[in-house]
């Protein structure tokens, strides 16, 4: 592989930085702060407004994915952004595009140009400004719920006194280090919060990868899936055996919700007679609906019919969480 000398890589950047490109971004450097993401970041995102066709006023949602190096990916929702009245089904529109003019990504479109700068996605046919999309920052409505009377507090960004194998990042964030919680639980509820970082060069299952182990044994996907289609292995899926209802997946680097109702398997002995069930909230919206989860998932714990820990995967990806809380049942 050729090496870059240092005044070589100067250069790169300067030039980079000239199109409006991160350094960063471009050479695929993980990215925790948005004061490093570059225009790649400030333009990724989630944008929403009315389209006028026919006579008819319609909401429409777009969601704006990094790729690297200039690169995006926008997907139209007609009815609205996910979990805000587009639901799957509904009528879906993709489009690649890149950077032009160093800060404005170019969408080209069979009848229209989608342009975005300035926190603002115009639709151009002709030359004329059909409609405008602004751009939202979405946060779930259970952000930084405080835990009730009676709950356990496993994480309150100070301590990691419950956890084994647990490390503070930046003196306030739990890391994904494999850390499982000392205490077992059977039936409770579990609040948690957590961020993905920016990635933009990465794809799929390299892109912000960690789990959420209920009871040890069944994952919940915590994924960078931002403008993915939802599957069971993307976030908010329980690995292998169901996709959530939709992909409620905010940007990354934002903050986001799990809020899980969940109900352990029952046993006589070792014969299990009835399937552990959950729902699940994603960013305050049911992603998962007294599902029946028929079996574990693999990678840690098996079923049994003992209580368990709560285990937070290490996927090689630097994806951190907070204000963590369980009310046992």
């Amino acid at each position: 592989m050729r090496t870059l000398s240092t005044p070589r890589i100067a250069l790169l950047a300067l030039a980079l930085a000239a199109i409006g490109i991160s350094p960063c971004a471009a050479q695929g450097t993980t990215i925790t702060d948005p004061k490093e993401g570059g225009i790649d970041y400030e333009i990724q995102g989630e944008y929403r407004g009315h389209v006028v066709t026919d006579d008819r006023n319609e909401p429409w949602g777009a969601q704006i994915i990094a790729l690297g190096n200039g690169k995006f990916d926008l997907v139209g929702y007609k009815g609205g952004l996910p979990g805000d009245g587009w639901k799957r089904g509904d009528e879906v529109l993709t489009y690649s595009g890149s950077l032009q003019a160093g800060n404005k990504a170019v969408f080209e479109a069979d009848d229209a140009v989608l342009e975005v700068a300035d926190g603002k996605l115009k639709v151009l046919v002709q030359g004329n400004t059909a409609a405008t999309l602004e751009k939202v920052e979405r946060k779930s409505p259970t952000l930084g719920k405080a835990a009730p009377e009676g709950a356990i507090v496993l994480f309150d960004g100070t301590s990691i006194d419950h956890w084994e194998n647990g490390r503070l990042v930046d003196g306030q964030y739990l890391g994904a280090t494999n850390p499982v919680t000392k205490q077992q639980f059977g039936d409770h509820s579990l609040h948690i919060e957590f961020r993905t970082p920016f990635m933009p060069a990465a794809r799929g299952q390299a892109r912000g990868n960690s789990g959420v182990y209920l009871q040890g044994r069944y994952e919940l996907q915590v994924l960078d899936s931002f403008g993915l289609e939802g599957k069971n292995n993307e976030c908010g899926g329980i690995y292998t055996i169901a996709e959530p209802i939709v992909n409620m997946c905010l940007p990354p680097l934002a903050w986001q919700t799990y809020d899980i109702d969940f109900t352990a398997a029952v046993y006589e002995g070792d014969k299990k007679t009835k399937n552990a069930r959950v729902t699940i909230k994603h960013n305050g919206v049911v992603i998962h609906d007294h599902l029946e989860l028929p079996n574990g998932t693999p990678g840690f714990r098996p079923e049994g019919p003992d209580k368990e820990s709560l285990f937070l995967q290490d996927h090689g990806n630097p994806v951190v969480f907070r204000n963590i809380w369980i009310v046992e049942k």
